[in-house]
């Protein structure tokens, strides 16, 4: 034989011992233990549906000595005295462009508003300490983007957008776990993708890359209908004949900035609500049942979803045995978010709790044309803040309170560090996305016994769950239609949501830069 992928199921206790692994495949197969090789698991997840939870495993088994799940080679070449093409934003999209830029024999050079991560650090412990936002440098913005504090969660349902397996073995070869090559929902953890970041920044650099922390691009140079340039705060000026615009979904000033140039973008729904938070052991127990507890068992997720009066109501972004982070980009706003640690350890779990918001939504807003959607945004943010007394202590409820209409007298513990203060929610969120929220407990509670409960707090507000603006692009091209040149990129544009869709777009990008400018310089990999 070649080779052979069996699937499998084994208990928790059974499902990482190599032997029995082999020894179950290998008898699923109908081969002889002595007929096999090699092995390796190469697709792994939890099934939690039965009374007893079991991991499902695909192994692959092989009757030579062969490498059965081989990884991506990566050779970045010097680019040194390459061609430049130009790249605005340093997270996933902004990242994954530059390496691919490299592949083809293309010198990226980067601007990236916020700091590099060690500064960043510096930058988020004053907002969690002194309730102060920098507004180059914080959650959303710096060197990884979004992305670098925000758990690094890489599952995607985006198959046909590109080669999710080249993303996640180029993360390997920058110091990811391997396992992210196997788990169904792979996840890397707050704690671990600041260095992945950093060696990826080292890579860029090593080839002859650039890339200019703290420098934000306040101009794009258009003459006629190409783009020739940008110029950054400071008035400098760099020339280059294309630039990838991969700036995150919370870059406002940029759809302000192109909306005043003349550079056509367009209103786009998104999704706004809470944070719930839990504790993690009430999770585990409805999860899990009676292997709650099994040390071969991570700490469990969900997923939920509902329509409430032709609404999409979902949970988003779950973070299991995470915490909550104030993920602000400017004084005098309340935006949350969530992350975990890769050992997913700490006593809560939260998650984004969601509700569509369509073009009818913001229909008040028309005298913002396509920056519609973004001022609606921004509005619920600087309620929030108001309604907490204009600091960085989050409103929030508990979640039974919230649903009777009732001011919680107290509120429970949580892993927000700037704190939590006690608000009618209702007051806060526009009146359609309370009365949804507050349907949808009770739709949720039926799915989940036990997640109806006041010892969970609603968070206010987790409005980031993606762009309130697209970017037009050409679909075939990738280049905006108006500008010769300009490739929107990534989640900020509208093409992304999440680090692996968003660096696969990337990767989508820097190949359209390089059909237009003449083709590889290097055999791409």
């Amino acid at each position: 034989m070649m080779h052979t992928d069996v699937d499998i199921a084994l208990r928790p206790e059974e499902a990482f011992e190599d032997q029995l692994v082999c020894a179950a495949a290998c008898s699923k197969a109908g081969f002889r233990d002595d007929d096999v090789r090699q092995h390796a698991v190469i697709k792994r997840s939890i099934d939690a549906r039965g009374k007893k939870v079991l991991y499902r495993l695909r192994v692959r088994l092989s009757a030579k000595d062969e490498d059965i799940f081989p990884v991506h080679p990566f050779d970045f070449p010097s680019v040194e005295n390459a061609p430049e093409v130009h790249i605005i934003g340093f997270g996933p999209a902004g990242m994954f462009a530059a390496m691919e830029l490299i592949l083809h024999g293309y010198k990226p050079v980067v601007f990236e508003r916020g700091s590099d991560v060690r500064q960043r650090r510096r930058d988020l412990k004053a907002i969690n300490r002194d309730h102060v936002v920098n507004p180059e440098s914080n959650y959303c913005f710096g060197e990884g983007g979004a992305g670098t504090y925000s758990d690094g969660k890489l599952y995607t349902r985006s198959h046909k957008r590109g080669n999710i397996a080249r993303i996640l073995d180029n993360l390997v070869h920058h110091g990811a776990p391997s396992d992210i090559r196997v788990d169904a929902h792979p996840h890397i953890g707050t704690n671990k993708l600041p260095k992945v970041v950093q060696n990826i920044r080292e890579t860029i650099l090593q080839c002859g890359g650039e890339i200019h922390f703290d420098t934000r691009v306040d101009s794009l140079e258009v003459q006629g209908n190409t783009y020739r340039g940008l110029r950054t705060q400071d008035g400098t000026f760099y020339k280059s004949s294309a630039v990838i615009l991969a700036t995150g979904h919370s870059a406002r000033d940029v759809f302000q900035m192109l909306y005043k140039s003349g550079i056509a973008i367009e209103e786009k729904p998104f999704a706004l609500g809470v944070r719930i938070e839990h504790p993690q052991e009430i999770i585990n127990k409805v999860q899990y049942g009676c292997d709650y507890g099994h040390p071969q068992l991570p700490a469990a997720s969900y997923a939920l979803a509902t329509q409430v009066k032709g609404k999409g109501v979902f949970s988003f972004c779950m973070c299991p045995g995470g915490f909550i982070v104030p993920a602000a980009t400017a004084p005098g706003e309340i935006v949350v978010n969530g992350m975990s640690p890769s050992r997913r350890d700490g006593k809560f779990a939260n998650s984004g709790f969601v509700v569509s918001v369509e073009p009818e939504d913001w229909k008040s807003y028309t005298k913002h044309g396509p920056l519609a959607a973004l001022q609606f945004q921004a509005d619920v943010e600087q309620k929030a803040w108001t309604s907490a007394g204009k600091s960085m202590k989050a409103p929030a409820q508990r979640m039974v309170d919230f649903v009777d209409k009732r001011v919680s007298s107290e509120l429970n513990d949580t892993s927000y560090i700037p704190g939590l203060t006690s608000t009618d929610l209702h007051e806060v969120l526009p009146a359609f996305i309370a009365q949804r929220i507050r349907e949808a407990c009770l739709v949720f509670a039926k799915k989940m016994p036990s997640y109806y409960t006041n010892e969970a707090n609603l968070v206010g507000v987790e409005s980031r769950t993606s762009s309130p603006v697209r970017i037009p692009r050409d679909p075939a091209h990738l280049q905006h239609p108006d500008v010769q040149g300009l490739f929107p990129c990534g989640e900020g544009a509208g093409y992304a949501g999440g680090i692996v869709s968003a660096a696969m777009d990337g990767e989508r990008c820097a190949r359209a830069v390089v059909a237009m400018v003449g083709g590889s310089k290097h055999n791409a990999i």
